[in-house]
Protein backbone atom coordinates (compact mmCIF):
# COMPACT_ATOMS: atom_id res chain seq x y z
CA UNK A 1 0.00 0.00 0.00
CA UNK A 2 2.95 2.48 1.18
CA UNK A 3 4.76 1.81 -2.62
CA UNK A 4 1.11 2.07 -4.41
CA UNK A 5 0.73 5.50 -2.60
CA UNK A 6 4.19 6.31 -2.95
CA UNK A 7 4.05 5.49 -6.82
CA UNK A 8 1.29 8.19 -7.35
CA UNK A 9 2.98 10.53 -5.30
CA UNK A 10 6.01 10.58 -7.70
CA UNK A 11 3.89 10.39 -10.76
CA UNK A 12 1.57 13.71 -9.48
CA UNK A 13 4.97 15.35 -8.50
CA UNK A 14 6.17 14.57 -12.35
CA UNK A 15 2.98 16.00 -13.84
CA UNK A 16 2.63 19.19 -12.20
CA UNK A 17 6.78 19.61 -12.31
CA UNK A 18 6.21 18.90 -16.65
CA UNK A 19 2.86 21.23 -16.04
CA UNK A 20 5.17 24.38 -14.37
CA UNK A 21 8.19 23.81 -17.25
CA UNK A 22 5.65 24.38 -19.64
CA UNK A 23 3.79 27.17 -18.63
CA UNK A 24 5.75 28.64 -15.52
CA UNK A 25 9.23 28.67 -16.36
CA UNK A 26 9.43 31.04 -19.97
CA UNK A 27 7.81 33.55 -17.72
CA UNK A 28 9.89 33.35 -14.81
CA UNK A 29 13.41 32.59 -17.50
CA UNK A 30 12.70 35.71 -19.52
CA UNK A 31 12.38 33.30 -22.44
CA UNK A 32 9.09 35.05 -23.82
CA UNK A 33 10.79 37.98 -23.80
CA UNK A 34 13.33 36.62 -25.74
CA UNK A 35 11.48 35.27 -28.49
CA UNK A 36 9.62 38.60 -28.85
CA UNK A 37 12.44 40.21 -29.14
CA UNK A 38 13.79 38.24 -31.99
CA UNK A 39 10.20 38.31 -33.77
CA UNK A 40 10.90 42.21 -33.60
CA UNK A 41 14.18 42.15 -34.84
CA UNK A 42 13.96 40.07 -37.55
CA UNK A 43 10.62 41.94 -38.97
CA UNK A 44 12.93 44.73 -39.41
CA UNK A 45 14.40 43.79 -42.46
CA UNK A 46 17.41 45.48 -44.20
CA UNK A 47 16.49 47.10 -47.80
CA UNK A 48 19.18 45.17 -49.08
CA UNK A 49 17.74 41.81 -47.68
CA UNK A 50 14.15 42.68 -48.83
CA UNK A 51 15.82 43.20 -52.35
CA UNK A 52 17.61 40.04 -52.23
CA UNK A 53 14.37 37.55 -51.11
CA UNK A 54 12.33 39.62 -53.53
CA UNK A 55 14.62 38.79 -56.28
CA UNK A 56 14.61 34.86 -55.51
CA UNK A 57 10.95 34.98 -55.24
CA UNK A 58 10.59 36.50 -58.93
CA UNK A 59 13.43 34.04 -59.84
CA UNK A 60 11.24 30.95 -58.26
CA UNK A 61 7.91 32.29 -60.42
CA UNK A 62 9.85 32.16 -63.49
CA UNK A 63 11.06 28.60 -62.91
CA UNK A 64 7.07 27.99 -62.09
CA UNK A 65 6.14 29.44 -64.75
CA UNK A 66 8.77 27.40 -67.40
CA UNK A 67 7.84 24.58 -65.74
CA UNK A 68 4.12 25.27 -66.05
CA UNK A 69 4.56 25.77 -70.08
CA UNK A 70 6.53 22.64 -70.39
CA UNK A 71 4.04 20.45 -68.82
CA UNK A 72 1.11 22.56 -70.72
CA UNK A 73 2.95 21.50 -74.32
CA UNK A 74 3.34 18.23 -73.10
CA UNK A 75 -0.47 17.44 -72.23
CA UNK A 76 -1.62 19.10 -75.37
CA UNK A 77 0.96 16.85 -77.14
CA UNK A 78 0.06 13.99 -75.71
CA UNK A 79 -0.82 11.37 -78.56
CA UNK A 80 2.05 11.29 -81.05
CA UNK A 81 1.27 11.07 -84.71
CA UNK A 82 3.19 8.47 -86.67
CA UNK A 83 5.27 10.57 -88.76
CA UNK A 84 6.52 11.56 -85.33
CA UNK A 85 7.00 8.08 -84.17
CA UNK A 86 9.01 7.45 -87.21
CA UNK A 87 11.19 10.66 -86.84
CA UNK A 88 11.91 8.97 -83.12
CA UNK A 89 12.94 5.74 -84.16
CA UNK A 90 15.38 7.39 -86.28
CA UNK A 91 13.60 6.70 -89.68
CA UNK A 92 13.62 9.12 -92.64
CA UNK A 93 10.61 7.39 -94.02
CA UNK A 94 7.49 9.01 -94.90
CA UNK A 95 3.89 8.17 -93.61
CA UNK A 96 2.64 7.14 -96.62
CA UNK A 97 6.06 4.82 -97.08
CA UNK A 98 4.98 2.91 -93.77
CA UNK A 99 1.52 2.41 -94.88
CA UNK A 100 2.85 0.65 -97.98
CA UNK A 101 5.14 -1.45 -96.40
CA UNK A 102 2.67 -2.72 -93.81
CA UNK A 103 0.18 -3.46 -96.58
CA UNK A 104 2.49 -5.60 -98.52
CA UNK A 105 3.76 -7.31 -94.84
CA UNK A 106 -0.02 -7.80 -94.40
CA UNK A 107 -0.78 -9.52 -97.76
CA UNK A 108 2.31 -11.65 -98.25
CA UNK A 109 0.87 -13.05 -94.66
CA UNK A 110 -1.94 -13.64 -95.75
CA UNK A 111 -1.44 -15.45 -99.14
CA UNK A 112 0.98 -17.38 -97.20
CA UNK A 113 -1.40 -18.40 -94.95
CA UNK A 114 -4.14 -19.36 -97.09
CA UNK A 115 -1.58 -21.01 -99.35
CA UNK A 116 -0.53 -23.47 -96.23
CA UNK A 117 -3.76 -24.16 -96.03
CA UNK A 118 -4.51 -22.55 -92.65
CA UNK A 119 -8.41 -21.49 -93.13
CA UNK A 120 -9.60 -17.65 -93.61
CA UNK A 121 -9.66 -16.43 -89.54
CA UNK A 122 -6.14 -18.16 -89.30
CA UNK A 123 -5.03 -15.89 -92.42
CA UNK A 124 -6.86 -13.02 -91.50
CA UNK A 125 -5.52 -12.63 -87.83
CA UNK A 126 -1.78 -13.49 -89.36
CA UNK A 127 -2.17 -10.74 -91.70
CA UNK A 128 -3.80 -8.38 -89.12
CA UNK A 129 -0.25 -9.33 -86.84
CA UNK A 130 1.72 -8.91 -89.71
CA UNK A 131 0.49 -5.60 -91.43
CA UNK A 132 -0.61 -3.41 -88.13
CA UNK A 133 1.90 -5.51 -84.87
CA UNK A 134 4.43 -5.94 -86.43
CA UNK A 135 5.63 -2.67 -88.36
CA UNK A 136 4.90 -0.72 -84.74
CA UNK A 137 6.71 -3.38 -82.88
CA UNK A 138 9.95 -2.51 -84.82
CA UNK A 139 9.61 0.77 -84.66
CA UNK A 140 9.23 0.53 -80.77
CA UNK A 141 12.22 -1.61 -80.93
CA UNK A 142 14.12 1.21 -82.92
CA UNK A 143 13.11 3.82 -80.75
CA UNK A 144 13.94 2.20 -77.64
CA UNK A 145 17.97 1.64 -78.63
CA UNK A 146 17.97 4.52 -79.86
CA UNK A 147 16.90 6.23 -76.97
CA UNK A 148 19.23 3.99 -75.15
CA UNK A 149 22.43 4.88 -77.33
CA UNK A 150 21.60 8.58 -76.66
CA UNK A 151 21.13 7.99 -73.17
CA UNK A 152 24.61 6.54 -72.97
CA UNK A 153 26.64 9.36 -74.58
CA UNK A 154 24.57 12.33 -72.94
CA UNK A 155 26.16 12.50 -69.59
CA UNK A 156 29.31 12.73 -71.33
CA UNK A 157 28.60 15.64 -73.42
CA UNK A 158 26.71 17.68 -70.55
CA UNK A 159 30.49 17.18 -68.97
CA UNK A 160 32.11 18.41 -72.08
CA UNK A 161 29.49 21.42 -71.84
CA UNK A 162 30.11 22.21 -68.26
CA UNK A 163 34.04 21.90 -68.88
CA UNK A 164 33.45 24.15 -71.93
CA UNK A 165 31.34 27.04 -70.29
CA UNK A 166 34.04 27.03 -67.50
CA UNK A 167 36.36 27.18 -69.83
CA UNK A 168 34.83 30.71 -71.00
CA UNK A 169 32.98 29.22 -74.34
CA UNK A 170 29.52 30.35 -74.83
CA UNK A 171 26.90 27.47 -74.42
CA UNK A 172 26.46 27.80 -78.50
CA UNK A 173 29.90 26.86 -78.63
CA UNK A 174 30.13 24.65 -76.29
CA UNK A 175 27.13 22.69 -78.09
CA UNK A 176 28.79 22.69 -81.07
CA UNK A 177 31.84 20.90 -79.36
CA UNK A 178 29.55 18.16 -78.34
CA UNK A 179 27.84 18.03 -81.81
CA UNK A 180 31.08 17.42 -83.73
CA UNK A 181 32.39 14.57 -81.52
CA UNK A 182 29.24 13.15 -80.08
CA UNK A 183 28.58 9.80 -81.58
CA UNK A 184 24.72 9.15 -83.07
CA UNK A 185 22.17 9.72 -82.17
CA UNK A 186 23.35 11.97 -79.84
CA UNK A 187 25.17 14.15 -82.54
CA UNK A 188 22.07 14.53 -84.43
CA UNK A 189 20.18 15.59 -81.96
CA UNK A 190 22.47 18.16 -80.83
CA UNK A 191 22.70 19.36 -84.87
CA UNK A 192 19.26 19.76 -84.88
CA UNK A 193 19.61 22.17 -82.14
CA UNK A 194 22.31 24.16 -83.80
CA UNK A 195 20.15 24.13 -87.11
CA UNK A 196 17.22 25.41 -85.63
CA UNK A 197 18.90 28.48 -83.40
CA UNK A 198 20.65 29.15 -86.22
CA UNK A 199 16.94 30.11 -88.47
CA UNK A 200 15.94 32.28 -85.50
CA UNK A 201 14.78 30.31 -82.80
CA UNK A 202 15.97 30.76 -79.19
CA UNK A 203 19.10 28.61 -77.97
CA UNK A 204 16.28 27.73 -74.84
CA UNK A 205 13.24 26.94 -76.76
CA UNK A 206 15.63 24.46 -79.09
CA UNK A 207 16.75 22.80 -76.35
CA UNK A 208 13.95 22.38 -75.37
CA UNK A 209 12.28 20.66 -78.84
CA UNK A 210 14.93 18.44 -78.05
CA UNK A 211 12.35 15.88 -75.82
CA UNK A 212 10.05 16.04 -78.83
CA UNK A 213 12.62 14.20 -81.29
CA UNK A 214 14.12 12.54 -77.59
CA UNK A 215 11.10 11.29 -75.71
CA UNK A 216 13.10 10.21 -72.13
CA UNK A 217 12.84 12.34 -68.96
CA UNK A 218 17.09 13.04 -69.40
CA UNK A 219 16.67 14.48 -72.48
CA UNK A 220 13.09 16.94 -70.89
CA UNK A 221 15.50 17.55 -68.07
CA UNK A 222 18.35 18.94 -70.14
CA UNK A 223 15.54 21.09 -71.81
CA UNK A 224 13.95 22.44 -69.12
CA UNK A 225 17.55 23.63 -67.19
CA UNK A 226 18.58 25.33 -70.58
CA UNK A 227 15.30 27.17 -70.85
CA UNK A 228 15.46 28.13 -67.33
CA UNK A 229 18.94 29.75 -67.48
CA UNK A 230 17.71 31.84 -70.87
CA UNK A 231 14.94 33.30 -69.01
CA UNK A 232 16.09 33.68 -65.34
CA UNK A 233 19.99 33.12 -65.51
CA UNK A 234 22.45 32.25 -63.13
CA UNK A 235 25.28 29.73 -62.93
CA UNK A 236 24.93 27.32 -65.62
CA UNK A 237 27.89 25.47 -65.47
CA UNK A 238 26.82 24.44 -61.81
CA UNK A 239 23.34 23.83 -62.70
CA UNK A 240 24.56 21.62 -65.86
CA UNK A 241 27.04 20.13 -63.33
CA UNK A 242 24.27 19.03 -61.02
CA UNK A 243 22.09 17.52 -63.93
CA UNK A 244 25.35 15.59 -65.03
CA UNK A 245 25.18 14.21 -61.28
CA UNK A 246 21.79 13.18 -61.76
CA UNK A 247 21.77 11.79 -64.88
CA UNK A 248 24.38 9.58 -64.17
CA UNK A 249 22.24 8.37 -60.39
CA UNK A 250 19.55 7.85 -62.73
CA UNK A 251 21.79 5.61 -65.15
CA UNK A 252 22.89 3.62 -62.09
CA UNK A 253 19.36 3.23 -60.49
CA UNK A 254 18.23 2.29 -63.99
CA UNK A 255 21.03 -1.06 -63.54
CA UNK A 256 20.27 -1.35 -60.44
CA UNK A 257 16.84 -1.84 -61.20
CA UNK A 258 17.65 -4.34 -64.37
CA UNK A 259 19.83 -6.29 -61.80
CA UNK A 260 16.95 -6.57 -59.59
CA UNK A 261 14.17 -7.85 -61.72
CA UNK A 262 16.53 -10.25 -64.27
CA UNK A 263 14.71 -13.06 -62.02
CA UNK A 264 11.51 -12.07 -62.81
CA UNK A 265 11.53 -11.68 -66.31
CA UNK A 266 13.62 -14.74 -67.09
CA UNK A 267 10.37 -16.23 -65.28
CA UNK A 268 8.10 -14.73 -67.20
CA UNK A 269 10.18 -15.24 -70.24
CA UNK A 270 10.03 -19.21 -69.37
CA UNK A 271 6.19 -19.47 -68.58
CA UNK A 272 5.56 -17.67 -71.69
CA UNK A 273 7.51 -19.97 -73.87
CA UNK A 274 6.00 -22.98 -72.38
CA UNK A 275 3.02 -23.19 -74.07
CA UNK A 276 4.39 -23.53 -77.81
CA UNK A 277 7.22 -25.53 -76.56
CA UNK A 278 4.66 -28.14 -75.23
CA UNK A 279 3.04 -27.68 -78.43
CA UNK A 280 5.81 -28.56 -80.65
CA UNK A 281 7.03 -31.54 -78.95
CA UNK A 282 3.39 -32.42 -79.02
CA UNK A 283 3.45 -31.98 -83.12
CA UNK A 284 6.50 -33.84 -83.29
CA UNK A 285 5.48 -36.72 -81.03
CA UNK A 286 1.57 -36.98 -82.08
CA UNK A 287 0.75 -34.50 -85.16
CA UNK A 288 -2.68 -36.01 -85.70
CA UNK A 289 -3.43 -35.16 -81.75
CA UNK A 290 -2.52 -31.85 -81.91
CA UNK A 291 -3.21 -30.71 -85.74
CA UNK A 292 -6.95 -30.85 -84.81
CA UNK A 293 -6.21 -27.25 -83.30
CA UNK A 294 -5.64 -25.75 -86.45
CA UNK A 295 -7.95 -27.94 -89.00
CA UNK A 296 -11.11 -27.82 -87.18
CA UNK A 297 -13.22 -24.84 -86.54
CA UNK A 298 -13.32 -25.18 -83.18
CA UNK A 299 -9.82 -25.99 -82.53
CA UNK A 300 -8.93 -22.74 -84.10
CA UNK A 301 -11.31 -20.76 -82.54
CA UNK A 302 -9.72 -22.51 -78.95
CA UNK A 303 -6.19 -21.41 -80.42
CA UNK A 304 -7.10 -18.03 -81.03
CA UNK A 305 -8.36 -17.79 -77.39
CA UNK A 306 -5.01 -19.74 -76.27
CA UNK A 307 -3.56 -16.64 -77.70
CA UNK A 308 -5.03 -13.55 -76.68
CA UNK A 309 -5.31 -14.84 -73.23
CA UNK A 310 -1.24 -15.65 -73.15
CA UNK A 311 -0.79 -12.38 -74.93
CA UNK A 312 -2.74 -10.64 -72.10
CA UNK A 313 -0.92 -12.56 -69.13
CA UNK A 314 2.25 -11.48 -70.71
CA UNK A 315 1.47 -8.01 -71.04
CA UNK A 316 0.01 -7.80 -67.32
CA UNK A 317 3.62 -9.58 -66.58
CA UNK A 318 5.90 -7.20 -68.46
CA UNK A 319 3.40 -4.20 -66.55
CA UNK A 320 4.23 -5.73 -63.50
CA UNK A 321 8.32 -6.08 -64.31
CA UNK A 322 8.73 -2.66 -65.98
CA UNK A 323 8.12 0.15 -64.43
CA UNK A 324 9.06 4.33 -64.93
CA UNK A 325 11.53 6.00 -62.31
Amino acid sequence: MKIQALALAFLAATAIGGIAWVFIYPLLSGERKAESRRASVAKSEPTAARGVDKTQRSRREQVESSLRDLEARRQKESKVALSTRLMQAGLDWSTQKFMVVSGVLAAVFFVGAIAAGGGLLAAVGLAFAAGFGLPRWALSFLKKRREKNFLKALPDAVDVIVRGIKAGLPLFESIKVVAADAPEPLKGEFLAIIETQAIGMPLGEACARLFERMPVPEANFFGIVIAIQQKSGGNLSEALGNLSKVLRDRKKMAEKIQAMSMEAKASAGIIGSLPPIVMLLVYLSTPEYISLLWTHPTGQLMLVGCVVWMSIGIFVMKKMINFDF
